[in-house]
């Protein structure tokens, strides 16, 4: 593959990270805990959804076939999805949507931040208002970990169950792919792999600040950048892109 052929793959996985996460915070409005959660979970998945339509733009220019971010969003199949398998898993209760936004927030504020001095002019532009974006994103997703980590018996096991579920899913993060690593080596994105301790050293915070213990993992779940997914990512897209797939080029 050549330089633009690894930028075009690279923009799509963040893309793809970003649309799915954004469609999964969606599902909570009118039905989050409290009004005020109702409406933050919602503006939490339009901050996403915003950096995956310029991501999206970006790619299908570098592409050149003519794909907008609706082509790329709504007319790929499962298996043509780069996302990581973290950002798919369904909601299930609160606690476990906040860890979910905690671990990847935690990630992107790292990743966005180190973008900003990316050789790309494009992507310092996406980077920039990005950063600030996954920055609020973490904060935000810190304050309800350490409120149910530190809160009753029932927020605590809920936390609890919410790590033993999703830590194994992290591993996928740090890893770059072929496309992903031919990019950082050109200086247009930055290494994935030199995440991991300040990742690590800001979940290791939170934790302790939540009394919640930080899990050791060993082996690591991955196939998303692959296109590898659980059956919950097909159910997903179904529901999302039916609009657009009953009615080609419907538009407002």
């Amino acid at each position: 593959m050549n330089e633009a052929n690894n930028l075009f793959a690279a923009l799509i996985e963040l893309a793809d990270d970003h649309l799915v996460l954004g469609h999964r915070l969606s599902e909570w409005c009118g039905h989050a805990p409290t009004l005020e959660e109702d409406l933050a979970l919602p503006n939490l998945a339009l901050d996403l959804l915003g950096t995956a339509r310029q991501l999206y733009a970006s790619a299908g220019e570098i592409e050149g076939l003519g794909r907008d971010e609706d082509q790329l969003a709504y007319h790929r199949d499962e298996r043509e999805f780069r996302n990581c398998l973290l950002v798919e898993q369904p909601n299930g209760d609160f606690a476990f949507t906040v860890l979910r936004q905690f671990y990847f927030s935690a990630f992107m504020k790292e990743y966005w931040r180190q973008a900003t001095a990316s050789a790309n002019a494009l992507i310092r532009g996406i980077a920039g208002r990005a950063a600030n974006e996954a920055s609020y994103h973490t904060r935000y997703a810190s304050e309800w970990t350490i409120r149910l980590g530190d809160g009753t018996d029932e927020s605590r096991a809920r936390m609890h169950a919410a790590i033993e579920d999703l830590h194994r899913y992290t591993g996928e993060l740090f890893a770059s792919s072929e496309a992903a690593r031919s990019c950082e080596k050109a200086n247009l994105l930055p290494w994935r792999a030199t995440m991991r301790d300040e990742w690590t050293k800001t979940s290791k915070r939170v934790f302790s600040e939540a009394r919640l213990s930080y899990p050791e993992c060993e082996f690591f779940l991955a196939g998303g950048r692959q296109g590898k997914h659980g059956e919950c990512l097909g159910h997903m897209l179904a529901e999302m892109q039916y609009l657009q797939r009953s009615y080609p080029g419907a538009n407002w």
